[in-house]
């Protein structure tokens, strides 16, 4: 089969496609004929430094669709053939991908494999985090950094969908506030000064949920904006700063509350959560409360590009890489 990897870190230049050998799946393991791959921004650390890789070579990729190839031993719910989506923690960016089965979801009526590619982390990480993590109530307002990316388009629509009452985002271009805009956004903010326009638009009072992919001095500026009780959630650190600490003294004034999220460390610590999770979430776009905007799809052979595009900043939605030779879900590269 063929595989992308990296044997050194780098630019996007570092993924080569080679040969590989087929994975078998172990016990309570399922292997799958893949289709396509998500293209997320944990993939362009991996490759440049390393964020969550234990050896090289390395083979990228955190999510795929596709067909159940093979079970392993105590497996019961899948079988070979079905339509699944998998979050893989590695190895998506291959022909044949294994995946523990707590992980593997039979795709909802409806949804095909292209669509299905783009929903493992993306989906649940956003319901997470309005609802799981950052309990959300109708009326309350919402500031999402990223908004024109994967999680940030769907945040934006179920937040929307939530009855917040009102739904702000934080992008790096114009270009991306006007697509975001089209997601359930209010008004979204160009750049870091995102605080001065929540102050404007809230009358100073703040906003009660902040989302931040992004760390560092940008996470310090969204606790400056919470409202009394407000709650942060960190879901990443885009920005490579160097990890800090809030306490008491930063969050008794006004009850402020800072919170935490990964998709993949609680598909790693709490299996048996992750599964009504991702039902919860998948329902959302068969019940057409969120659409996940696939804005470029490149060939297995194209990895490069599609990291190319991600890292310059400039791109929207979610990027997939089409897998398999021919997808009977296959369509022109981009929409």
């Amino acid at each position: 089969m063929r595989a992308v990897e990296f044997q050194e870190y780098g630019g996007p230049e570092v993924l080569k496609v080679v040969p590989a050998d087929i994975p078998e799946p172990g016990p309570g393991q399922v292997s799958v004929d893949v289709a396509y791959a998500g293209v997320n921004f944990a993939d362009l650390k991996a490759r440049s430094e390393g964020y969550r890789v234990e050896s090289l070579p390395h083979v990228p990729g955190l999510e795929v669709s596709g067909r159940v190839r093979a079970v392993g031993h105590g497996v019961e719910g899948l079988r070979p053939g079905q339509e699944v989506a998998a979050l893989t923690g590695g190895g998506a960016y291959a022909e044949v991908v294994v995946a523990e089965a707590a992980t593997v979801f039979p795709l909802p009526k409806g949804v095909g494999l292209r669509a299905a590619a783009a929903l493992p982390t993306v989906l649940p990480t956003a319901h997470a985090l309005l609802h799981e993590v950052g309990r959300l109530r109708a009326g309350e307002s919402v500031l999402v950094h990223g908004a024109a990316g994967g999680v940030g388009t769907v945040a934006g629509q179920l937040a929307r969908a939530a009855g917040a009452g009102a739904v702000y985002g934080v992008v790096s271009s114009a270009a991306k506030a006007a697509y975001a805009r089209e997601y359930g956004y209010d008004e979204v903010f160009v750049g870091d000064s995102f605080a001065d326009g929540v102050r404007r638009a809230t009358g100073g009072r703040g906003v009660d949920l902040v989302l931040d992919p992004v760390g560092g001095d940008t996470l310090r500026r969204g606790l400056g904006v919470l409202a009394v009780f407000g709650r942060l959630v960190s879901f990443g650190n885009a920005s490579g700063a160097e990890p800090w600490q809030v306490g008491p003294a930063e969050l008794m004034g006004q009850g402020g509350s800072v919170a935490g999220f990964s998709i993949l460390s609680l598909a790693r610590t709490a299996p048996e959560v992750l599964r009504p999770l991702v039902g919860r979430a998948f329902r959302t776009v068969v019940d057409g409360v969120v659409d996940v905007p696939i804005s470029a799809e490149f060939p297995l052979s194209a990895a490069a590009e599609a990291h190319t595009l991600m890292g310059g900043r400039t791109s929207t939605g979610k990027l997939l890489l089409r897998v398999a030779e021919q997808s009977p879900t296959a369509r022109p590269e981009g929409l």
